[in-house]
C-alpha cells in the first residue's frame, strides 16, 4: 500500500518524521560519509578575532555540517586573498578590500560580515604631546595586506603613499615597541592592550574619524567554490554564523580555548580584553551575526570610488553571496517515503493531531512573545540616549524619540512639526537634504538604498547649537519597497570640542595663535604648487628680532610674551588675508606671500615693499604694561627692529627645508649688514 500526503500534510510530516529516518536509515544519513575537508585561510595570527571559528570546530558544528575545516592562521608575508584565489584554501577571512580585488577582476564572494564596523586602525608611537596622522609622513609604515580602508584613509587625509615606507607586516607589535617601525595597522581590540602593558605612548588613528566605516573580517570564498559546491559553501557559513553566536555568548571559555588549542602567544586575559572590545564592532545585542547589507557594501564602493581607489558607479553584481542557496533535499524525500509506507496511516494521523495541538499552544506564545518584542523596542527607542526617528519619503517625520528633548530642548511633538530648515543649521541643511533626496531618488530608479553617515550642526530651543553624528538606512515593507527612513543622530559635540582643541595645538602656536611650523610646511607646500601652475613668484620672508632677548632677560618671558604677541598682530595686519604668517619658533617668524608678478624683478619689487612694509611697522616702539616687582603696574618703552631675509620661488625642484634655508641665509646676511635690514637670497650664499 502506497499513501499519497497532501503537501501541507508532508511538510509537517517531514519535520517530526526526521529523527526517526535518521536512526533507521543509517545509509541516508548525510553523516554517514567522510567529512569534506576545507581550509579556512585566517588574515593573522590566533586570536579572539577568530572565535567564532575555533568555536565552530570545536563545538561540533563543522563536523555536523559534513565539514572537517583546518583553520590555518596567517603567516608574515602572507596574503589570505592570494591564498584563496590560488587554490590553497577555499574559504578565507579578508577586510573590505575584497571589493577592490572583485572590481580588478578577481573572482572573490563575500559570505558574510562579521565585525559590523571595522577594528583596523593605524598606531603610531608617541613622537610629542600632540601629533597627527599626518606625522606618518616619511616614516617606516608596517602594514598588513589588503589594507584598502587605511590606504583610503591615508589618501583622504592627503598623505601620498610614496610619502611612507611601506614595510612587509611582521605580525609582532614588539616590533613597534623595539622602534623597529614608527607605524602599523592594528586592531583595536588588539594591540592597544599589548602597548598599555609595556608601557608605550601610542597614538591610534581610525578611518572612521573620516567617515570611512566599512565592514571587517569578512568571511570570503570564490565564485568557483559556490559553483561547484553550493551546498558545502551554505553549510559552512551556517556553521561559522552558529559558532560566533555561541562564542561572543561564552568569552571566558573561548579565551580558555585559544589557550589551550590554538596559541599560547598571550595570557588569557589578553583574550578577554579582545572579546570585551568587539562586542562594541559586532553589536550582536542589536545585529544579526553575518549581516551584509547592499547598500552599505555601496556605500563602500562610493567612498573607494570619491577617492580614486575604484571607478564610478563599480559593479556589486555577484560580490554578495545569496544566502537563499537550493538544498538538495532528495535522500529526505525518499526516506520519508520509505518510513511512510512502514509507519502507516494511524501514526501519521496521530502526529497530525499532536503537531495541530501544539501548534495552536505556540502560535499563543508567539503573540505574547511579539507582544514583549514590542513593548520591549518601544521601551529602546524611548529611553536611547541617542535620537532615533522615522521620516516619510516625502520629508515630514512620523517619529521622533523623546530623547531629543535633552538633546535639543524641544519635546518630541515640538519635532514632529519642525521642517529640515529647522532642524539643522544652515552650513547642515545642504547636506542633509542631499542625504536624504539622493537615496530617494536612486531607489526610484531601481538603485539600492544607500546608507549616510555624517556630522550635522543642530539648533537647540535655547539658542544654542549641538554637533551630531548621523546615520540613516531605508525601511522597506513585506513587498520590498521604501517606505520611508530610519535614523539615528548621536550628541559628539564635545568630541567635536576636544578635536578643535587637538588641530589647535597640533597646528597653532599655543602663544600667538599664528600657524606653526607643521602648518607652515603645508601652506608653503600647497603655496609652491600653485607657483608652479601660475608660472609666478611667490616669497618666504624669514624674520628675527632684533634687541628681544634684553627685554626678556631684564623683565622675564611673561613681559617677552606680551612684545611677541603685538608683533604678531602687527605682522597680521601688513599682509594680506590670502598670505600666511607664522610663528617659527622664539623671536622667529615666517611670512609667505604669493600671487607675485611673472617677472623677477617686478616679483622682487613687490616683495620688496611687503618686507619694507614689515620692517617699518615692527620698527615702531612697544608700549609694555605690566607688574614689576610689585603690584603697581608699570609701563615700559621697548624698540625692537626685525631682521628679513627673503627667496623668491616660482619653477623650480626645490623642496620646502631648502626655501627655508635660502630665506634663513638672507636673513642672516641681514643681521651681518648691521640689522633691521632686508636681504634677498641671490644663490650664491647657500652653504
Amino acid at each position: 500500500m502506497v499513501m499519497f500526503f497532501s503537501p501541507a500534510g508532508f511538510r509537517l510530516f517531514l519535520r517530526f518524521a526526521l529523527p526517526a529516518i535518521l536512526v533507521w536509515g543509517g545509509s541516508w544519513s548525510p553523516y554517514a560519509h567522510a567529512l569534506d575537508a576545507v581550509t579556512l585561510q585566517l588574515k593573522w595570527s590566533h586570536a579572539f578575532q577568530f572565535a567564532g571559528y575555533y568555536a565552530a570546530k570545536e563545538k561540533g558544528y563543522y563536523r555536523e555540517a559534513g565539514l572537517d575545516v583546518l583553520i590555518h592562521e596567517a603567516s608574515p608575508g602572507e596574503d589570505p586573498l592570494k591564498i584563496v584565489l590560488g587554490g590553497k584554501a577555499q574559504y578565507g577571512v579578508g577586510n573590505s578590500s575584497l571589493l577592490l580585488a572583485r572590481n580588478s577582476g578577481q573572482p572573490v564572494v563575500v559570505l558574510a560580515a562579521i565585525f559590523q564596523h571595522s577594528p583596523v586602525v593605524l598606531i603610531a608611537r608617541q613622537q610629542g604631546a600632540v601629533q597627527a596622522i599626518h606625522d606618518v609622513t616619511g616614516k617606516r609604515l608596517m602594514i598588513e595586506p589588503q589594507s584598502g580602508e587605511l590606504l583610503a584613509y591615508l589618501k583622504q587625509e592627503g598623505i601620498p603613499l610614496e610619502s611612507i615606507t611601506q614595510i612587509e607586516h611582521s605580525f609582532k607589535p614588539q616590533d613597534l615597541i623595539d622602534g623597529k617601525v614608527d607605524a602599523m595597522s592594528a586592531y583595536v581590540t588588539n594591540e592597544p592592550y599589548l602597548l598599555d602593558r609595556a608601557k608605550i605612548a601610542y597614538h591610534a588613528y581610525t578611518p572612521r574619524s573620516v567617515g570611512i566605516d566599512f565592514y571587517g573580517d569578512n568571511l570570503f570564498t570564490t565564485e568557483q567554490e559556490i559553483r561547484d559546491n553550493p551546498a558545502r559553501v551554505e553549510a559552512l557559513r551556517a556553521a561559522s554564523l552558529r559558532g560566533w553566536q555561541y562564542a561572543m555568548a561564552h568569552p571566558e571559555e573561548i579565551a580558555d580555548l585559544i589557550v589551550a588549542k590554538y596559541s599560547q602567544q598571550h595570557e588569557r586575559e589578553f583574550y578577554l580584553f579582545e572579546a570585551k572590545q568587539m562586542a562594541a564592532l559586532l553589536r550582536t545585542d542589536l545585529i544579526e551575526i553575518g549581516y551584509m547589507n547592499p547598500g552599505r557594501w555601496r556605500h563602500i564602493a562610493d567612498t573607494y570610488a570619491d577617492l580614486g581607489l575604484l571607478a564610478k558607479n563599480s559593479s556589486l553584481d555577484g560580490f554578495i553571496y545569496n544566502v537563499k542557496v537550493k538544498r538538495d533535499l532528495t535522500w529526505l524525500y525518499i526516506g520519508c517515503l520509505l518510513l511512510a509506507i512502514v509507519s502507516g496511516v494511524t501514526f501519521y494521523i496521530h502526529r497530525i493531531n499532536r503537531r495541530l495541538s501544539q501548534a495552536l499552544v505556540a502560535s499563543k506564545k508567539d503573540h505574547e512573545l511579539l507582544l514583549v518584542s514590542e513593548e520591549r523596542h518601544r521601551l529602546l527607542a524611548d529611553n536611547a540616549t541617542d535620537v532615533i526617528w522615522m521620516m516619510s519619503l516625502d520629508g515630514r517625520f512620523t517619529y521622533v524619540s523623546p530623547s531629543v528633548e535633552k538633546l535639543r530642548g524641544y519635546t518630541s511633538d515640538e519635532v514632529m512639526q519642525q521642517s529640515l530648515a529647522q532642524v539643522f543649521t544652515a552650513t547642515s541643511i545642504p547636506i542633509a537634504e542631499k542625504a536624504l533626496s539622493e537615496p530617494i531618488a536612486a531607489m526610484a530608479m531601481g538603485q539600492a538604498f544607500v546608507e549616510f553617515r555624517g556630522e550635522l550642526e543642530q539648533p537647540c530651543k535655547d539658542g544654542s547649537t549641538v554637533w551630531t553624528e548621523v546615520t540613516t538606512s531605508g525601511m522597506k515593507n513585506s513587498a520590498n519597497e521604501l517606505i520611508g527612513i530610519l535614523g539615528v543622530a548621536r550628541n559628539i559635540t564635545e568630541r567635536k570640542q576636544i578635536e578643535d582643541q587637538v588641530r589647535q595645538y597640533a597646528f597653532y602656536d599655543n602663544l600667538t595663535k599664528l600657524p606653526n611650523r607643521r602648518l607652515l610646511n603645508d601652506r608653503l607646500s600647497q603655496m609652491m604648487a600653485v607657483s608652479k601652475r601660475s608660472a609666478c613668484y611667490s616669497g618666504l620672508m624669514f624674520l628675527d628680532l632684533d634687541n628681544f632677548k634684553p627685554l626678556n632677560d631684564k623683565y622675564g618671558h611673561a613681559v617677552g610674551d606680551m612684545l611677541l604677541l603685538e608683533v604678531a598682530n602687527r605682522l597680521k595686519n601688513c599682509v594680506r588675508e590670502t598670505d600666511t604668517v607664522a610663528r617659527f619658533g622664539g623671536d622667529e617668524f615666517v611670512v609667505l606671500v604669493g600671487d607675485l608678478m611673472a617677472e623677477r624683478t617686478d616679483a622682487q619689487a613687490q616683495a620688496k615693499h611687503i618686507a619694507e612694509k614689515i620692517r617699518s611697522s615692527l620698527a615702531q616702539a612697544y608700549s609694555l604694561t605690566f607688574a614689576y616687582k610689585s603690584d603697581a603696574e608699570t609701563t615700559v618703552e621697548h624698540h625692537c627692529t626685525v631682521s628679513i631675509g627673503v627667496a623668491l620661488l616660482s619653477r623650480h625642484d626645490a623642496n620646502e627645508d631648502d626655501i627655508l634655508k635660502w630665506a634663513d641665509t638672507a636673513m642672516y646676511q641681514a643681521k651681518a649688514a648691521g640689522r633691521n635690514q632686508i636681504c634677498f637670497y641671490d644663490g650664491t650664499t647657500m652653504a
